[in-house]
């Protein structure tokens, strides 16, 4: 159960310690967060699989970072 203090980590419970919950619930919170579009330049972007971003608003499809599209191009 994901409480407001462990996030989306509390699906682990007590096992595998407080440091690895702690990444897995920054990195899945940067992940699943709404992104900027190079084309359009709206927060309209989303993480399609690992690497990959799709824009809701003009359907642009781009690369990224694993998690998030730093210094992104388009494909």
């Amino acid at each position: 159960m994901a409480t407001k203090k462990v996030g989306s980590a509390g699906r682990f419970g007590p096992r595998y310690g407080k440091k690895q919950r702690d990444l897995v619930r920054d990195i899945e919170k940067i992940q699943k967060q709404r992104h900027i579009c190079p084309r359009c330049s709206l927060l309209y972007a989303e993480r399609l699989s690992k690497g990959i971003f799709i824009c809701k608003k003009c359907g642009n499809k781009f690369t990224g970072q694993a998690y998030f599209p730093r210094g992104s191009v388009s494909v």
